[in-house]
């Protein structure tokens, strides 16, 4: 059984009220924190930790909080990012809604270590019942003398602030959450400044994701030292995983990181295995910007070796033959799906979702979804497949922020690792409106785990 920091209470009756939550433990490590520690103190043990930004970038969060400015006499503010809109990805939710106090505390010691006496949850539009959650918790936590002023008597003032969003999904991207923070249109901004020195309302800011901030609250209760023994390599800790598509149990797993992928998708305390008994064809292992695997990579790395989900070893061959953690979002592609047609549906996505300030995206990820249009409607041509790649690759490394980078990166690996399926997409057109294209890309029959 994987070791469960997060989500180990989370089916205790009642957990999400104060009074559950308190009575299993909860508050006892901003007890301890406040009380006990100093704010640097409290940073360093995050470093220690080795915990890595939860929300995709997997940037380590203790040297992310060192970078805050501290000039004298101006504010600072800690934001967390509950803009939870990528494709595949549920998992912030799903402690939102049903262990909210972990996240308050975690803000609390966070917004302790950073100085920060205003802080901020930006939540995604479309979570509008959450909002309700989380605001009930923090009313709860005030009334318990967790928030406000002089809070367990250390001087300490801290109060926390929902604010919801319009449902773009850039605004995950965080200084377009902070221009959206500010009431201004959610664009990106150029950098720099970062928003560790010109943030919220050009204060010293950090932006860090729901997990990033809930992982806080086991570090401080077992030690920055001990949570790094758990896990493997850089990816210490535990993560939760978002798994769904074509399998027998979807949901949230909090797993840590030393498992492999096989065992992940097989074994009955994961996934169960593929519905129906099918075979696996292909998996997105880190929500949909990072870059589709096949099932022989998916398992085994370029050089055979086993493929484990963790940061190091997902990303082992870099995007030539490797993916990313990302956000956590884990999609599972059976041997009846339409690589095409699922890059498609992504191309369309991002296409929508572009802030338009970045030709480059603006532009491109309107073509790539025209182009990938036509291939659906059985119009495309042998040469659509080069335009494609000429695309994403003019897209990559080329915008403000990384949401070109995560248009043009679904549509690089599939062309990269399925192109004979883009081509049979054309020569067959026909066919390929009315049936999928099948297991080209699954060599042997994958060995199911007991």
């Amino acid at each position: 059984m994987s070791i469960k920091l997060l989500l180990d209470k989370v089916h205790v009756e009642g957990i999400r009220t104060y009074e559950v939550y308190k009575r299993e433990g909860g508050y006892r490590a901003a007890e301890k924190a406040l009380k006990t520690m100093s704010p640097d103190a409290i940073v360093e043990e995050v470093k220690k930790s080795g915990l890595r930004g939860r929300g995709g970038a997997g940037f380590p969060t203790g040297l992310k909080w060192s970078f805050l400015a501290k000039p004298e006499g101006i504010p600072r503010h800690l934001v967390c990012n509950a803009d939870e809109s990528e494709p595949g990805t549920f998992k912030d939710r799903y402690l939102m809604e049903f262990i909210p106090h972990l996240l308050i505390e975690g803000l609390l010691i966070a917004s302790y270590a950073l100085g920060s006496n205003n802080t901020y949850i930006y939540i995604r539009g479309e979570y509008a019942w959450i909002v309700d959650i989380l605001e009930q918790a923090i009313q709860e936590a005030k009334n318990n003398g967790w928030l406000g002023k002089n809070i367990l008597g250390t001087g300490f003032d801290c109060n926390i602030y929902v604010q919801r969003g319009a449902g773009a999904y850039i605004c995950g991207e965080e200084t377009a959450l902070i221009e959206s923070l500010e009431g201004k249109r959610g664009n990106p901004r150029i950098k720099p400044p970062f928003p560790a020195v010109q943030g919220l309302w050009n204060r010293p800011t950090v932006v860090n994701n729901v997990e990033t901030i809930a992982a806080v609250v086991p570090i401080i209760n077992i030690t920055g030292e001990e949570y790094a023994k758990i896990g493997v390599g850089r990816s210490t800790g535990t993560k939760l995983i978002s798994a769904c598509g074509n399998i027998n149990k979807p949901g949230v797993y909090e797993i840590d990181m030393t498992i492999s992928v096989e065992e992940f998708i097989y074994s009955d305390e994961w996934c169960g295995g593929i519905k129906n008994g099918k075979r696996l064809k292909a998996c997105i292992p880190g929500g949909s910007s990072v870059p589709i695997l096949p099932a022989n990579l998916l398992l085994k790395t370029a050089k055979g070796e086993t493929r484990y989900m963790n940061y190091e070893s997902l990303n082992d061959g870099g995007f030539v033959s490797g993916s990313m953690m990302g956000s956590g979002g884990f999609i599972v592609l059976d041997e009846d799906q339409c690589i095409v047609k699922h890059t498609a549906t992504l191309a369309h996505f991002y296409r929508h979702e572009s802030c338009g300030q970045c030709s480059p995206c603006r532009e491109g990820t309107s073509w790539m979804d025209k182009i990938f249009q036509r291939l659906e409607k059985g119009q495309g041509k042998m040469s659509d497949i080069d335009l494609l790649w000429h695309i994403q690759y003019n897209i990559d490394g080329n915008t403000i922020c990384p949401l070109g980078d995560a248009a043009a990166w679904p549509v690089a690996a599939a062309i990269r690792h399925f192109r004979d399926e883009f081509e049979w997409h054309i020569t067959h057109a026909a066919e390929a409106q009315t049936r999928n294209f099948g297991l080209a890309h699954y060599a042997d029959p994958l060995p199911v785990v007991q």
